[in-house]
């Protein structure tokens, strides 16, 4: 509030501390007095007393009314009196709470517009201007402008600048407003809006009327008429100007007469005027139109500004008057015509003292176009009248006095005055300043009135007059008119626009005012622009004598032609003086041209030409149609018999109904003539009138015929002769014989072919096919009388269709054939998903109903790879073939500046394709094209078009196709390539290359030694092994023809790519046949030390050459292991992705199924309790019920005591049989009670945390946090389960989801030991079934009930054959509840499995009964192997207790719905499924006679070989892994707040502990949030999802667990032959993982820090949403249990503590005692 001197108080802003709390009376300014402090119950504020700078401008600072502020002027700020330099000077500091202040601003201009570039001096009125100090001055600003400025009070004087310091004018505009503002150095005091006008830009944009457009502007805008310029300037330098309409002399008390060297002057007949006492208002009666009243000039146009004149108006009585002829000088005769005018408001200003007329002077004679003669306009007595008027003669330098000169007047007369230059001076008038008084009018009753004040000449006011005047002079004198009606212009054409072409003609056109061009000669010439060039053609000049303003512009005989095939030529006229400008003109100003023979080719359309052309058919040698006068032969009246040129079609069905049109000449003149005269072949023909074109063409409609036939067409005119056509017509009766192929798919695109006769019938585009009634696309190209292919179209349902060909309205049916529409083709899969550049592999499209596509092919689309682009997914759409281009696109170069030249490069688009061929209904083979290397830098686009469907590779198959460079293979003598590569028989060849593998696999690869194949075995990366004939081949039929060497060459094929690698000879394998005399000789030359050493050689060689063979073969068979392995991959991962899909599709409906907030906190909380405090209520008597309730509250307000509760956890943790599970349970049931104060519980944590860095510091720093053994350690697993709540339902939840589907997946499809545990598909080596163990999958069909009586419907299900009776129970429940959460769901115990065999055999399957198998002491559990359950079956499930309730009905069966009686427990039977556990290896050898038994026993020596399964389930789960990780450890979403939050705090802690090594923080962030957290919720899926893990699940879950453990560490792990598998496993991944986890820490380090408050915010947040989930009361019940456990030695701790004394917290403690237990304490 604001209090005032003289006591008043006044309210004027109120603020809000905090809502609901009262605000303490002791308010306190600081030593500023800027600032108050505010105290409430809760916090002290510290507020300013006013907030003066956030008000950027005076007039927000003057609205807050705030008695602080207030606008400082000259600085141009909002703020304090104090802070205002001048503040105290008046005017400098406009006070916000005066009611009165007001803004400076702009109150008047002088003038409020200017022309560009004129020196104008504008005086500014800013009332309440402040004075400035000397030194200071204020400055002006036309924009960004500044001029100079002189003050005066508070005006300032403002020049304007120059045209060049201006803004543009804009495109099209003839002004530009701009901001006048009045500025102190950089402070704007006030703002006006200034208009710049430029007169040449007006005369630009007026088209073909500049004179008009210029004196009609809103701008003070003259016309020059002999410069033909448009100027703001009040004078010409020669000749004629013509005053703007709009504008006229300031009518201020002081008027000139300027810018004129003589002026005529018209008395006119006295008018009677109402005169006021203040003002006096003269009309004069003048013998001219007059304009509009005048605007004042304080009303400036566009910007007006608000005028303080005071408007009136006068009522005028006006009397019957004569209008008179006035009489001109004798040497310029000329004569105006006049009529009476109109009365005149006109806008005075009142002076003070002062009382004024405004005089209208007219100073010349307006012509005006009129329509009367003189005669009936005057009347016979005005001339003589006239002429006996005498005018007193004037000097130059004479004072004018207009009253002699209107009583020398006749009342009944005007006249003229002239005064020329050489009679009197103006200017010698205006310099000396001499009045010129005048005297009044007379009065309409006769009496004078008042004179008006003399008025002295000033030479700086411009010239205005009332009406539009006009002075007409001697030669020397000027002419001076006013308004666009006196501009010079050509108004019209007389006479008719019509021009015939090459005819001379004259043209009269109407002009006015010609005369103000003074011309003696009238020296005048035509332009008409035609077809671009303009034809000049000179004019002679006349003067209308009754009309002197009225001027007839002849152009002179002059042919005009032009070569446009156009019947009419509209040529644009205008006139100019002779080689000058050109006089105004409309600018629809055009004559007609016209030529006869235009579009008239015959004697028929000659003769409908229009009349007025006056169009005739002349006979000659070339008969033309012409101008009538044009004709110099005879005149052809009657036209000659019809001539047929051509007919279209040539035949039509002989129903009729074929439009036919006949062309020629002469066929009539309309279509009465021929209407019922045209027959086709003797056959009438119906005319289309409407279709009929004079002369040239006729449309008609054939009628039936009786049959095939043919003949000519015949016309005949009426009251004409007969034309027949050259042409003959044929009526045809076409028939449909068959159509090829007899079925295609639905969505069309099979190209058909119907055979027949006569097909080619009628008008190929009245031709039209349809199928079934879908329109079939006819090819033009293969079209005739006895084929026709079309294209089908789509059609949306399968079935048998009928042929329809339809000719115009006949149609030919197909007879006993149909076409069948079947399904449409389906890709379901394509595969392999890379190629080399060259083309060529062969990929193998997989789908249904492939075999009716006709024309497949394989379509790839190269494009330039563009950063941050996002592929967008394509649908299916039609591609023209002809866009198969390469297509290119203009890019400019990267960092090319704005506005310069770069040089620009050209990126193309390349688009190739490859015929495909059908090999089965399911299979499509498709070789990819050849492309150039530039696909490799390119993104690739694979489609498979099958007709008119389209299909995305990556759509079908999963992944981007991509090109790979091409192999290179080198030879096989590669140091002698000349020389045959000599091949030992038993041996493998390998071949060296690069890139071998990338895009091709064995299987593709053909190797050939002359005509034998080269077996492959192995490719590699860099080698290939293949496995050549045993016998050398024979060398290839085009070697044998070529005469080549006769030894064979090895090819190796790829793809398109052929490589030919040398010549291959075999050696010998039989011993040498050596001659016995050189076996001899050799024996006796040779030493026997020689030939040991060469023994010994020898041995090596085939010792060293036999071990690499043994090692080829090895690793060929390695290489076997690792394809077969990676088949099984992908096959797993199809099959995964396909089930994966349908999971997709079933969250859509049913979502995914997270626990809520209750059920997840009560699993994260209390693990492994069943009885969870969550869930239980008080336990306590009602009779205590609410004194314990009472205890308990004030139990939770004492832990709101930081001191007690840190105490409490302190005190209980020195306790020895306070065990770890006690730690963890009092933990959360500490975060329980806390949870509705989690700032509070936070800030525990942080306490807790900051004392368990100090204990660890002491120790080993990277321990902490590790294991869960203190409170603190539960505290903050519970802390980030909670706020990472959000984050993992809505964000991470569905990536972990669909990993567990798939783990649960990929074990359930392979069969699982119900006993052992063990599967064949697990990542756990643990939990391997390491067994070979034979079954099948079988699809059951599961009855369910559908909810009404008796109604059911069948769900499939796959199980296995060797599954336990409760596997499959297990599997039908999950497959037909898969919509309802696992709670929701019965289990496998609630329900038999019930097997249904026909109406009557109902037979229960259990796991153990009768039937059950048993081997000594083992007994096998029943699977539906054991029950010969066929594929196929129909099973349902029903509950224990229905079947119960059947036990006791009538139609209870013995023995048939009923399970096999179940044997009880044996004592001493061991159980089993699929293997017996360590027993096998115990059976003695006789037991083990068959083969497959031995083969298992080979097996089992090294179980290790079935540990491929968990490379082949690995490779299946990557990708559901890596999605998890990526979404765990991604920072491109905002990372939750907890987490960063969490993660500074342990910075803050290294830092206050000095602790710089990076290793220790990173394993406190891994043991704070991976391992307290993501570790505990990826080895329980239950904790966050409805959902039962299995065993199974468990272990690979545990693995997975593992893996992003290790990732999380910095330790390197030394992995070795001794390692465990589970980390062998994903030992090429970790590192990967690793960085992931490094960039994920880094990242968040780097981002925003979170502060206190925006933590505070969420946690509230999170305390309000959940806090009623949880029962508070029972978790401090338990709380109080360990209370009161450890009851003495809390008192004993908080006794010994001072400030726990103080606060008498012992004390506290025994009162609750005493509520809670009735404990009976020493208070």
């Amino acid at each position: 509030v604001f209090l005032g001197n003289s006591g008043e108080v006044k309210k004027y802003s109120t603020l809000l501390i905090q809502p609901g709390l009262a605000i303490n009376s002791d308010l306190l300014l600081d030593s500023t007095h800027r600032h108050v402090y505010i105290m409430t119950s809760r916090s002290v504020e510290k507020r300013p007393v006013a907030e003066c700078d956030k008000h950027t401008d005076c007039t927000s600072c003057l609205a807050v009314k705030d008695p602080y502020c207030g606008w400082c002027v000259l600085e141009g700020r909002c703020g304090m009196r104090s802070d205002c330099r001048l503040g105290s000077v008046e005017g400098h500091w406009l006070w916000s709470f005066d009611e009165q202040q007001k803004c400076l601003r702009v109150e008047s201009l002088s003038q409020y517009n200017a022309s560009l570039g004129e020196q104008k001096q504008i005086a500014v009125g800013v009332p309440g201007l402040p004075s400035l100090s000397e030194g200071d001055m204020y400055s002006c600003f036309f924009e960004d402008t500044e001029t100079a400025a002189s003050v005066q009070g508070t005006t300032v004087t403002c020049a304007t600048p120059e045209a060049h310091r201006l803004p543009a004018l804009p495109q099209g505009e003839d002004a530009v407003s701009v901001a006048l503002s009045l500025r102190f150095r950089t402070v704007t005091v006030a703002l006006a809006d200034f208009t710049f006008y430029d007169c040449s830009v007006a005369q630009q944009l007026s088209g073909t009327r500049p004179c008009r457009g210029c004196v009609n502007s809103r701008w003070k805008c003259n016309w020059c008429v002999h410069q033909h310029v448009c100027t703001h300037r009040s004078t010409c330098d020669r000749g004629v100007i013509i005053y703007n309409q709009h504008f006229s002399p300031s009518t201020s008390a002081s008027q000139t007469i300027k810018d004129f060297d003589a002026y005529t002057y018209t008395p006119s007949t006295p008018t009677t005027s109402i005169l006021s006492t203040t003002e006096e208002a003269i009309t004069t009666e003048t013998a001219v139109t007059t304009t509009p009243p005048v605007t004042p000039p304080t009303t400036p146009e566009p910007t007006a500004a608000p005028t303080t004149a005071l408007e009136t108006t006068t009522p005028l009585e006006q009397t019957p008057t004569t209008p008179n002829h006035a009489t001109t000088s004798s040497t310029h005769p000329s004569s105006a015509t006049t009529e009476s005018t109109d009365t005149i408001s006109e806008g005075t200003t009142l002076s003070q003292n002062t009382s004024w007329v405004e005089e209208s002077i007219q100073v010349g004679l307006l012509s005006t176009p009129t329509p009367q003669s003189y005669e009936e306009l005057v009347g016979p007595s005005s001339r003589e009248e006239a002429a006996e008027v005498t005018l007193p003669a004037l000097r130059a330098g004479e004072v004018v006095t207009m009253g002699p000169l209107i009583e020398a007047l006749p009342s009944s007369t005007s006249e003229v005055v002239t005064l020329s230059q050489t009679e009197m001076d103006i200017d010698a008038l205006i310099d000396t300043g001499v009045p010129v008084s005048s005297a009044s009018a007379p009065s309409g009753d006769g009496e004078a009135g008042p004179d008006s004040s003399d008025f002295p000449l000033a030479p700086d006011t411009d010239y205005q007059s009332d009406s539009a005047d006009l002075f007409l002079l001697e030669e020397e004198s000027l002419l001076v008119s006013r308004g666009p009606h006196t501009c010079p212009c050509v108004e019209a054409i007389q006479g008719s626009s019509l021009l015939p072409v090459n005819v001379e003609r004259k043209i009269t056109l109407l002009g006015r005012n010609l005369h103000l061009y003074q011309d003696k000669d009238l020296d005048y010439q035509c332009v008409l622009v035609i077809e671009g060039r303009s034809v000049v053609v000179d004019a002679f000049v006349e003067v209308d004598d009754s009309q002197p303003s009225l001027f007839f512009i002849t152009c002179q005989l002059h042919q005009y032609s032009y070569s446009a095939a156009v019947e009419e030529y509209r040529s644009l006229i205008s006139v100019r003086r002779r080689d000058s400008f050109q006089v105004d003109y409309p600018e629809d100003l055009h004559v007609r041209l016209y030529n006869c023979s235009v579009g008239r080719s015959d004697c028929s359309r000659c003769h409908t030409a229009d009349q007025r052309y006056e169009c005739v058919w002349c006979e000659g040698s070339r008969s033309s149609c012409v101008y009538r006068s044009s004709c110099t032969q005879h005149v052809q009246q009657t036209c000659p018999a019809p001539h047929i040129h051509t007919i279209e079609p040539l035949s039509g069905p002989v129903e009729g109904g074929t439009v036919l049109t006949v062309s020629g000449s002469n066929l009539g003149q309309r279509a009465e003539d021929i209407q019922h005269s045209v027959t086709v072949a003797g056959v009438p023909c119906t005319v289309i009138p409407d279709r009929y074109e004079v002369s040239s063409s006729i449309v008609c409609e054939t009628t039936a015929s009786a049959g095939e036939q043919s003949g000519h067409v015949s016309v005949q005119v009426k009251g004409g002769g007969i034309g027949q056509s050259a042409q003959r017509f044929r009526y045809q009766d076409p028939v449909l014989l068959g159509v090829s192929p007899l079925k295609g798919p639905m969505s069309g695109g099979t190209s058909l072919t119907i055979t027949g006769q006569n097909l080619l019938t009628g008008r190929p585009n009245e031709i039209s096919i349809l199928i079934g009634g879908v329109p079939c696309y006819i090819s033009p190209k293969q079209y005739n009388s006895e084929r026709v292919e079309c294209v089908t179209g789509g059609r949306n349902r399968t079935g048998e269709s009928g042929v329809t060909l339809r000719f115009g309205r006949a149609e030919r049916h197909l007879q006993d054939v149909l076409y069948q529409y079947t399904p449409d083709p389906n890709v379901t899969h394509a595969a392999p998903s890379r190629s080399f550049i060259s083309g060529g592999r062969i990929i193998r499209v997989s789908g249904q109903h492939l075999d009716v596509v006709q024309e497949p092919r394989i379509h790839v689309t190269l494009s330039p790879l563009e950063p941050h682009s996002q592929k967008r997914k394509r649908k299916r759409s039609s591609v023209d073939p002809s866009l198969l281009r390469r297509a290119r696109r203009i890019v400019p170069e990267p960092n090319c500046p704005e506005d310069s030249l770069c040089v620009v490069k050209q990126v193309e688009f390349t688009q190739v394709e490859e015929r495909c061929t059908v090999n089965s209904s399911t299979l499509i083979l498709c070789p990819t094209p050849e492309v150039g290397p530039e696909a490799l830098r390119a993104a690739v686009s694979v489609r498979f078009l099958l007709d008119n469907l389209h299909f995305e590779f990556e759509a079908v198959s999963g992944n981007p196709f991509s090109y790979e460079p091409n192999p290179v293979l080198h030879s096989l003598n590669q140091h002698e390539p000349s020389k045959p590569f000599r091949y030992k028989p038993g041996s493998i060849i390998s071949v060296e290359g690069e890139n071998l593998d990338l895009a091709i696999s064995k299987e593709e690869v053909v190797a050939l030694i002359g005509d034998g194949e080269c077996a492959v075995k192995t490719l590699t990366r860099t080698h290939l092994y293949c496995e050549p004939p045993s016998l050398q081949p024979s060398v290839t039929a085009l070697k044998k023809r070529e005469a080549a060497d006769t030894l064979p060459d090895f090819t190796v094929r790829m793809g398109n790519l052929n490589f030919s690698l040398g010549r291959v000879q075999y050696d010998s394998q039989g011993p040498a046949a050596f001659p016995l005399e050189a076996q001899v000789g050799v024996g006796v030359g040779a030493s026997i030390v020689a030939l040991i050493v060469l023994v010994i050689v020898l041995i090596y060689r085939r010792k060293s050459k036999q071990a690499l063979r043994d090692y080829k073969k090895v690793q060929i068979q390695l290489e076997n292991l690792e394809t077969s392995v990676r088949d099984r991959c992908k096959k797993e991962f199809t099959d995964l992705m396909t089930e994966m899909m349908d999971v997709s599709s079933d969250l859509m409906g049913s979502g995914i199924p997270v626990l809520d907030y209750r059920k997840y906190s009560e699993r994260i909380f209390f693990p492994g309790h069943r009885d969870s405090p969550l869930r239980r209520d008080l336990d306590v008597p009602a009779c205590r019920r609410a004194t314990v309730e009472q205890g308990l509250v004030q139990l939770s307000n004492l832990l709101n005591s930081k001191l007690f509760l840190t105490k409490f956890i302190h005190t209980l943790e020195a306790q020895r049989t306070f065990s770890p599970r006690d730690r963890a349970y009092v933990a959360s049931l500490l975060t329980v009670a806390l949870h509705g104060k989690l700032e509070y519980f936070t800030d525990i944590l942080k306490t807790l945390l900051s004392h368990l860095v100090e204990q660890y510091t002491t120790k080993n720093p990277k321990l902490m946090l590790r294991r869960t053994e203190s409170v603190v350690e539960k505290l903050l697993t519970n802390w980030m389960s909670i706020c990472l709540y959000s984050f993992l339902r809505d964000t991470a939840g569905e990536a972990f989801y669909m990993l567990f589907r798939a783990i649960k997946h990929q074990v359930d499809k392979g069969p699982v030991d119900a006993v052992t545990g063990k599967a064949k598909y697990t990542l756990n080596d643990n939990r391997l079934l390491r067994e070979d163990v034979e079954y099948r999958t079988l699809t059951l069909n599961v009855l369910v009930s559908s909810g009404g009586a008796g109604e059911s419907q069948t769900v499939p299900t796959k199980v296995l054959d060797c599954d336990t009776i409760t596997q499959v129970k297990e599997k039908i429940v999950e497959q037909t509840w898969k919509g309802t959460s696992y709670s929701q769901r019965p289990s496998a115990d609630a329900v038999h499995l019930e097997w249904r065999a026909g109406v009557a055999g109902h037979l229960i399957l259990s796991d153990q009964d009768l039937t059950s198998v048993v081997q000594g002491s083992w007994k096998r559990l029943n699977t539906l192997q054991h029950y010969k359950v066929p594929d196929g079956a129909t099973v349902t499930l029903v509950s224990r207790r229905s079947k119960q309730i059947h036990h006791d009905s009538q139609d209870y069966v013995p023995g048939e719905k009923t399970p096999m009686l179940e044997d009880g427990d044996e004592g001493g039977v061991k159980q089993w499924h699929l293997v017996k556990a360590g027993e096998e290896a115990e059976l003695p050898k006789h037991r083990r006679g068959s083969l497959r038994d031995k083969e298992r026993e080979r097996a089992k020596a090294i179980p290790e070989i079935y540990l491929t399964r968990l490379l082949s389930v690995k490779g299946t789960l990557q990708k559901f892994v890596d999605d998890l990780f990526m979404v765990i450890l991604s920072t491109s979403q905002p990372v939750p707040l907890a987490v960063k939050y969490f993660f500074d705090l342990l910075d803050d802690q290294a830092a206050q502990h000095n602790i710089t090594d990076p290793e220790t923080i990173h394993i406190w962030k891994t043991n704070s949030l991976p391992l307290r957290f993501w570790i505990n919720i990826l080895k329980n899926p239950q904790f966050i999802f409805d959902v039962q893990a299995s065993d199974n699940v468990d272990a690979v879950l545990s693995v997975i667990a593992q893996t992003f453990m290790d990732s999380c560490t910095i330790a390197d792990h030394k992995l070795g032959r001794d390692s465990p598998i589970n980390k062998l496993l994903y030992a090429r991944d970790i590192p990967r993982y690793k960085q992931m986890v490094e960039k994920y820490y880094s990242d968040i380090r780097q981002t925003i820090p979170v502060s206190d408050q925006e933590m505070n915010s969420s946690l509230a947040e999170l305390s309000r949403n959940y806090s009623n989930e949880v029962n508070h009361l029972v978790a401090l019940h338990e709380l109080y249990k360990y209370i009161n456990k450890y009851y003495d030695q809390i008192i004993t701790a908080l006794e010994e503590d001072s400030t726990a004394q103080k606060m008498q917290l012992g004390y506290r403690l025994q009162q609750i005692a005493a509520a809670v237990e009735n404990k009976v304490t020493d208070l």
